[in-house]
């Protein structure tokens, strides 16, 4: 199929398909279908499929791969935090389970409230409920939260949430409780059992929605397993694992000692959850649009595969069971900064301005699925409306990428490679051909999804350029680029922030600048002014803005896309129509 067809089908796909409101919108769904509010997408309903669930049965989750993580001081990939979170562990707060708008409201969790600041916010307490209780019946204790923070610190834990090192007072060197370390109370005080207090080294006004990252769940010491803590970690949370054969199969059952007074956000539905692992992504959508059998109680995990999308929008039973929301989320062609040939600025405005991103929209479904990025920051960061940085045509402009090869001395052209996963190929080959037509020549490694993060984000395996993708922690700006461009937050092995390993001290200097800024118009204001500053350095191009379409059984109910969790199922409300 050309890309021409392609780019046509998918316009015609979008013109019927229904999708759901963008995260971090200041807006939600109406209640009996509408728009989202300039797109010219209709929304459907109240964004929930299948009405509500009955107490019961297995829920299979159809994948193609393993999770990378699980232990909550390294999960920081979506949409393992969403499966996590909402499944085996609880946090500080979490966000409701709720579509558009109301997804985006915090609420106690392992917490009685929001936490309480004080010291011009750089102080914060929480109080824990009573009655919280691990898979063994023993009490969670505000020290095992503490614990857990801690071992965000550690070397030999790479990969997690990095907030607590930014924001925490800890000590310069600080490694972590796996080196026999604990942080003293200028850091996090536990005066008692049910207490944790944070001292942080700025004020922090959104601390409140910090602590729903997993980073702030707890972790008991006895259970500390180190790298393989991810194979088993200790529930607080409505399961616990019953079996976990890596690659191949995990199956939760219920934790008996989980007490649903204490948490009205899960509902946990399902007596058990089934996550198979060995699919492929056609195979996934052949299965739920048959829905036979276990596949009536079933939801895709991995997104629906492009080539799929005619089979589901030509049929309106089918149709009515695809949950799809905008992500929220910028996917992005990294280059390595840090080494030749990318280091040169010159060339990675040519590799900017080289590429056909209606190319790479096709690769990944067309405007049904995607929307063309011309800027880092999404939408629902930018006040809603998308910013074109730079206007570059949507199909490139080779006449302006040459005379940046040019002045970066490299006119004859140059070889380099790209590593993604094995399901990214198609995007790489448009990226591929897009550089081909300037002579930058790039070779495809293609690589397990469940092991892409870890190679990409090692300096001695990274490849010049990579495909990946940032999505908002919570709705901020204080959570997307400093994350992806602050040089403070490089590390060697694990990167998971700063992939391009960027490094511009006025941009840390403004970071910091902005980040004690009060008046949050103000900061806003700001962040999207240093998003057109770093633009302007190119450490990656921001390719596009993904929706996240998956489909589910016949016998689903409570499906809803989470507006944090890029698009994914919240695992907090879906469960089965009925129970056989």
């Amino acid at each position: 199929m050309t890309r021409r067809i392609h780019a046509g089908l998918a316009a015609a796909i979008a013109a019927t398909l229904t999708l759901g409101l963008a995260a971090c919108s200041s807006h939600e769904s109406s209640g009996d279908g509408g728009t989202d509010g300039g797109s010219g997408i209709t929304t459907a309903g109240d964004g929930i499929i299948g009405g509500t669930p009955v107490k019961g049965g297995t829920l299979h989750v159809l994948s193609n791969q393993d999770f990378s993580q699980l232990d909550p001081t390294r999960n920081w990939v979506e949409p393992e935090m969403d499966f996590g979170i909402r499944t085996l562990y609880r946090t500080l707060t979490t966000f409701k389970a709720a579509p558009g708008a109301q997804g985006l409201q915090i609420v106690p969790d392992l917490a009685t409230d929001l936490g309480t600041p004080s010291d011009g916010a750089k102080t914060w307490t929480f109080h824990l409920k009573d009655g919280l209780k691990y898979e063994d019946g023993s009490p969670i204790v505000a020290d095992d939260i503490k614990y857990n923070v801690e071992r965000s610190f550690s070397p030999d834990l790479p990969g997690g949430p990095n907030y607590a090192k930014q924001y925490l007072n800890a000590p310069a060197g600080y490694a972590g409780p796996l080196h026999g370390q604990r942080l003293g109370p200028e850091a996090i005080e536990v005066p008692d059992a049910k207490t944790i207090i944070f001292h942080l080294k700025r004020p922090v006004a959104e601390f409140g929605y910090t602590v729903t990252l997993p980073t702030f769940a707890p972790v008991p010491i006895a259970k500390e397993a180190g790298a393989n803590y991810s194979n088993h970690p200790f529930s607080s949370g409505p399961y616990k694992i019953q079996t976990y054969d890596r690659g191949k199969q995990l199956v939760l059952v219920r934790n008996p000692y989980w007490d649903p007074a204490t948490d009205p956000v899960r509902k946990a539905y399902p007596d058990k959850i089934v996550v198979d692992q060995t699919l492929g992504s056609a195979g996934i959508a052949d299965r739920l649009i048959a829905s036979q059998g276990d596949d009536q109680d079933a939801i895709a995990y991995t997104d629906l595969a492009p080539a799929k999308v005619p089979d589901v929008i030509t049929n309106p039973d089918v149709k009515s069971r695809l949950v799809s929301e905008n992500e929220n989320c910028t996917t992005m062609l990294t280059m390595d900064n840090s080494k030749p040939p990318f280091d040169n600025k010159n060339l990675r405005l040519a590799v900017e301005y080289a590429i056909d991103k209606q190319a790479f929209q096709s690769s990944v479904g067309g405007p049904a699925l995607a929307d063309i990025a011309t800027t880092y920051l999404p939408p629902e960061l930018t006040g809603g409306k998308a910013v074109d940085h730079f206007g570059i045509p949507v199909g490139g402009d080779l006449d302006k990428a040459k005379q940046y090869l040019a002045q970066a001395g490299m006119s004859g052209g140059l070889s380099t490679e790209i590593t993604v996963s094995t399901g990214q190929r198609q995007q790489a080959e448009a990226i591929q051909a897009s550089l081909k037509k300037i002579n930058i020549n790039v070779t495809i490694n293609t690589l397990d999804a469940s092991v892409v993060n870890s190679v990409v984000g090692d300096k001695k395996t990274q490849t010049g350029l990579a495909i990946t993708g940032w999505c908002p922690d919570y709705p901020s700006g204080a959570t997307f680029l400093p994350m992806l461009f602050d040089s403070r937050v490089i590390v060697d092995t694990g990167n998971q922030g700063n992939m391009s390993r960027f490094k511009d001290p006025s941009v840390d200097t403004e970071m910091d600048r902005i980040a004690g800024l009060s008046d949050v118009n103000a900061a806003n204001a700001a962040w999207l002014a240093l998003d057109g500053k770093i633009m302007d350095s190119a450490p990656t191009v921001p390719l596009t803005w993904q929706k996240k379409p998956l489909l589910v059984g016949t016998n689903i109910a409570g499906a809803s896309a989470s507006p944090i969790w890029s698009g994914q199922i919240d695992y907090a409300t879906v469960g089965l129509k009925s129970v056989k």
